[in-house]
């Protein structure tokens, strides 16, 4: 059941915490095309990147798709060029979005975070720091978040808890108080491994288990209610 938003507030003493793909702007498409383009730029086919590419980090997919070469060429490749790789696309992916990033944004989440904003509320994702603040403020969505957690500031991202862990360190919330919005099976895994409620948001081409309810998009009044009906332990 779908509807436009109305009035709701988040009950004292629990926090929102937000992943970023696929939960605030639907991005898999374009990250998936980006990286066909790129993979084929450096003469190496792309073949199944779409089946790669969900929660694996860009160093990953850079070894998965480019081996043993530097360049997709059989150049030797040193360790140092992964994140290079990883740049370059991201940079690409920028580009992409540069004009039409509103489109993207997953229906309803601006009025959502409006509605919720008096809330103790955080972005923890694994993308790289610039995709973060390319997308916040180009959407205008920064005042909205107390805390931002980004990967490089944890040893380990999702799927282990730590990211989440860190995002209720900081806004000073027990875990079991924390509601984690996610899209995909590796950000659930780290979502319940900290100990944290999950509301998932189907933008996901899979199955996506383990979470405690689930919605398309923000405009869904079911999960503004179940959202707004959630109590602190």
């Amino acid at each position: 059941m779908n509807s436009a938003a109305h009035p709701a507030t988040l009950a004292h003493g629990l926090a929102l915490i937000f992943d970023m793909d696929g939960v605030i702007v639907d991005s898999m498409p374009v990250h998936i095309e980006v990286w066909r383009e790129y993979l084929t730029s450096l003469g190496t086919n792309p073949a199944g990147i779409e089946n790669h590419i969900h929660g694996l980090k860009n160093d990953e997919i850079v070894l998965h798709f480019l081996g043993n070469s530097a360049d997709g060429k059989g150049v030797p490749k040193t360790a140092n060029r992964q994140p290079d790789h990883g740049a370059a696309k991201e940079r690409l992916y920028r580009a992409a979005m540069q004009d039409n990033l509103a489109d993207h944004l997953v229906p309803g989440i601006t009025s959502f975070l409006e509605r919720m904003g008096s809330a103790p509320l955080a972005l923890a994702s694994n993308a790289e720091r610039a995709n973060i603040d390319f997308v916040l403020d180009r959407a205008g969505l920064r005042r909205y978040f107390r805390v931002i957690a980004d990967a490089s500031e944890v040893t380990r991202p999702k799927p282990a808890p730590d990211l989440f862990l860190l995002a209720a360190q900081r806004l000073g919330i027990a875990p079991r108080d924390c509601i984690v919005f996610e899209d995909s099976p590796t950000g659930v895994t780290a979502a319940r491994a900290a100990g944290m409620r999950v509301a998932g948001i189907l933008t996901h081409p899979g199955k996506l288990d383990g979470v405690d309810f689930a919605a398309p998009h923000f405009l869904d009044r079911s999960l503004n209610a179940w959202v707004t009906s959630q109590r602190a332990a």
